[in-house]
């Protein structure tokens, strides 16, 4: 059960940080707007994320899966949240 809490703990992180990511620093990059780049943050984020969850005893490869499905939602939201708010 805690390691169910931790696991989706760390993908509502991945979420969040990716989102507020592409909301402040990517703004102004054309490339986020790409239907593809979720697709590939997601894609990148669980390539990374897999070494390190081979590593721990607890988590394993849905871990993985969860935190880049986290992070291209992320970026999803993200490139959304930038095409609706009005330029700063």
């Amino acid at each position: 059960m805690i390691g169910a809490i931790v696991v989706g703990a760390i993908a509502v992180f991945a979420y969040a940080q990716s989102r507020g990511w592409v909301r402040r620093r990517l703004r102004f990059v054309d490339a986020v707007q790409n239907p593809v780049a979720p697709i590939v943050a997601g894609t990148v984020a669980a390539a990374i994320a897999g070494p390190v969850v081979w590593l721990l005893p607890w988590v394993g490869l849905g871990t993985a899966l969860l935190f880049g499905g986290g992070v291209g939602l992320g970026v999803l939201h993200g490139a959304r949240d930038i095409r609706r708010l009005p330029p700063v």
